[in-house]
């Protein structure tokens, strides 16, 4: 009986050892409501950026493309090993939002930007620097972003900002009247 006990004992410790152990990952849903509360407390306060004052501004919105568009950066600058705005393949921001699908096309105003950290531990970390950063924080308090995306793969962080302003009522109905007539330059980045 101890024989069977023993030799049951080690298939499973066989077993077990054969069971890939992943790092935990970061609740989604937390994530996401800790950097809106974080972001949107700044934005409701105002702040200095530097030297200058940003006043307060409207709260910003979670936007899935955005994050899909931080998520894949923050991969690629894992995988690739480099920190930059710019992707081993030349695209800018603008070119991966617009790519995955958070396009300017029937928007009366489009605009974009992105923080970019490393080697932060906590969104509490990586917020700290990024208000602590002229550049940063002006990204974080512009009130032309209205929505925005992160995502952090293996201490990369990729915060992703954008902020369309559709047509009115009015101007979409004088479109297609054909009395409004749209002068359609190239999007960004391209």
């Amino acid at each position: 009986m101890k024989i069977f006990y023993l030799g049951a004992i080690g298939v499973l410790l066989i077993f077990l050892s054969c069971i890939p152990v992943y790092p935990p990952q970061h609740n989604e849903r937390q994530f996401k409501k800790e950097f809106l509360e974080r972001i949107n407390l700044a934005r409701q306060k105002g702040c200095n950026c530097g030297n200058v004052y940003m006043p307060p501004a409207p709260p910003i919105i979670w936007n899935n493309q955005l994050e899909d568009a931080a998520q894949e950066h923050a991969q690629d600058m894992s995988n690739l090993s480099y920190f930059s705005h710019t992707s081993k393949d030349g695209r800018s921001m603008s070119d991966r939002a617009i790519a995955i699908g958070y396009d300017y096309k029937g928007y009366k105003n489009y605009t974009v930007g992105e923080n970019i950290a490393q080697g932060q531990m906590t969104i509490a970390e990586v917020m700290d620097g990024w208000l602590k950063s002229p550049g940063h924080c002006r990204n974080l308090m512009n009130p032309a972003f209205k929505e925005i995306g992160v995502a952090e793969v293996n201490h990369y962080w990729v915060q992703d900002f954008g902020g369309r302003v559709p047509f009115s009522a009015e101007q979409e109905r004088l479109i297609k009247s054909g009395r409004y007539k749209l002068i359609q330059k190239e999007g960004p980045g391209h």
